[in-house]
């Protein structure tokens, strides 16, 4: 789905932005790993989280 076709399903928005956190995500067992960022898809209208994506997956293999 494209961005200009999401729709938010708590309040019904079209208006989103996608933003990340400082903290990467990693594998639980190789605490050295640098990991991978997070990106969110957040509706501008009502806050809600409507997409969680992991920026670079391969980063997480073993």
């Amino acid at each position: 789905m494209q961005a200009s076709e999401r729709t938010c399903t708590d309040c019904g928005g079209t208006s989103f932005v996608e933003a990340m956190d400082f903290i990467n995500l990693r594998p639980v067992n190789q605490k050295m790993s640098l990991g991978s960022e997070r990106v969110y898809t957040i509706c501008l209208d009502c806050g809600e989280v409507v997409s969680i994506k992991v920026k670079n997956p391969e980063k997480l293999k073993k």
